[in-house]
């Protein structure tokens, strides 16, 4: 923990003003921007502090929303995604409107519900360099993008992969109606088990994975779709 600056005290918690609500250190805030127009930002407390005139600041560290980023927003993003940055901050505690949930990105998926105040993070982010940790992630479908929460997929039966109904030529209605659902490779090879004259090779097991350097990616993007 920072150590606290001379004539300044640590607090353990701060009342949002006009609220009951309390927010301690390891909590997740949204704080008012100063264009009204924009979104409240969203940052993880790291510590709370009064002087001796019991003016309230907060050290907070940023999140950022994908178009806050050097790459920007991409497809595979989810609406309510963010990145845990590398950008600490001191801001007065007035500026705290609320507190928010920042999810794993695990734990995000199993919501049944997403509130206005549920987010989700599967990434830390390097502010100065635009650099991404972890810098690899699983890519799905035929289009071999990131999953995006989002987004509705259907697991193939036969390989376990999964994939977005437009991109087999299916509309999200048709999707949510099937009941057995195969890819097109893996149609191809339930038809060759059928004949007795053919015998299929195993797919391949070898996890697929997108590098998210944002030079690179970038390539990849431009290059692949």
């Amino acid at each position: 923990m920072a150590k606290t600056r001379p004539g300044k005290r640590d607090l353990d918690s701060y009342t949002i003003k006009g609220t009951n609500k309390v927010v301690k250190a390891g909590d997740c805030v949204l704080m008012r921007p100063s264009d009204t127009d924009k979104a409240p930002y969203v940052a993880k407390v790291e510590k709370i502090e009064a002087d001796n005139r019991n003016n309230v600041k907060v050290k907070v560290r940023w999140y950022y929303r994908p178009e806050e980023s050097i790459g920007g927003r991409r497809q595979f993003h989810g609406a309510k995604e963010l990145f845990l940055s590398d950008h600490f901050d001191v801001q007065s505690a007035h500026t705290i409107e609320g507190k928010c949930t920042v999810h794993s990105f695990k734990n995000y998926t199993k919501l049944e519900n997403v509130g206005t105040e549920d987010y989700f993070c599967r990434f830390e982010y390097k502010a100065s360099t635009g650099g991404f940790t972890p810098d690899r992630v699983a890519v799905y479908c035929k289009c071999e993008m990131p999953y995006n929460p989002d987004d509705l997929m259907v697991q193939c039966e036969g390989c376990k992969d999964w994939f977005h109904p437009s991109c087999m030529g299916m509309t999200i209605e048709q999707a949510k109606k099937l009941e057995r659902f195969l890819c097109a490779d893996c149609s191809s090879e339930d038809e060759v088990k059928r004949s007795p004259n053919k015998f299929p090779v195993s797919p391949s097991a070898e996890t697929k994975v997108r590098i998210l350097i944002p030079d690179l990616f970038l390539f990849c993007l431009s290059d692949t779709y």
